[in-house]
């Protein structure tokens, strides 16, 4: 179960206080769990949706799969809508459950988290708009390149999703070496979309790839920004 190490630290730590000792108790407590168990699938749902968005985006701007590209803002509304619900769970929990300070760890935790996952379906939806726009052109320069760029932003958004459902520390505290190689990829493209002199007229083109690794950069950065927020849930360490 996501969060199970959190949450069965949090259930230990609870037995040694005076507020569990009573019986009367016992029902809130399970009650809580049953909440921050639908928070977990929630925020595991809103993941799949993000990735989700990523691959079209992919297919829209490397494959020149329009339809795909224009599948993006439907998927994002559901995407936004998601963030909105859980933050507002989470409030309310807060609220009305007076949760102790492990609790409150966990749930900051995933308020941040999904912040991370919100902007990453934003960038994705940008992705597709910009898919939208570069059919129009024929023989876009270092596609291939770029196309190296988005295989290993995915394959870190992966990482960190894997690294939440597992809450592996270890798996996430990693994450950055990956993103150290997105950085790479994004200031090598950078340098040579901005000395491209093959530009038969119009710049566009070059315009919307230097903003196609710019949102890029982006994911990768949020992506990693999920594997610290995984780290922080299972060490206490930020």
């Amino acid at each position: 179960m996501i969060f199970e190490p959190a949450a069965t630290l949090f259930r230990q730590a609870n037995n040694k206080s005076n507020i569990v000792d009573s019986q009367n108790d016992a029902p809130l407590r399970v009650n809580f769990d049953r909440q921050l168990k639908r928070l977990q699938q929630d925020v595991l749902r809103m993941g799949a949706l993000v990735e989700k968005s990523c691959y079209l985006a992919r297919q829209g701007l490397l494959e020149y799969d329009l339809e795909a590209a224009g599948k993006i803002r439907t998927q994002d509304k559901a995407i936004d809508a998601l963030y909105k619900q859980i933050e507002l769970n989470c409030v309310n929990i807060i609220a009305l459950q007076s949760p102790v300070a492990q609790d409150l760890r966990l749930l900051s935790a995933i308020m941040q988290l999904v912040r991370d996952l919100e902007r990453v379906g934003d960038y994705a939806k940008n992705l597709g708009d910009v898919a939208l726009r570069l059919a129009n052109y024929d023989n876009v320069p270092h596609m291939p390149r770029i196309r190296i760029m988005f295989d290993r932003c995915r394959a870190l958004l992966a990482t960190g999703l894997e690294a939440l459902a597992n809450l592996d520390g270890e798996m996430a505290r990693n994450m950055s070496d990956q993103d150290d190689l997105i950085d790479a990829d994004y200031h090598e493209l950078y340098t040579l979309l901005t000395q491209e002199t093959q530009v038969p007229g119009i710049v566009e083109p070059i315009v919307l790839l230097v903003l196609t690794i710019r949102h890029l950069e982006r994911i990768a950065d949020h992506a990693t920004n999920v594997g610290k927020r995984v780290d922080y849930i299972v060490t206490g360490e930020r």
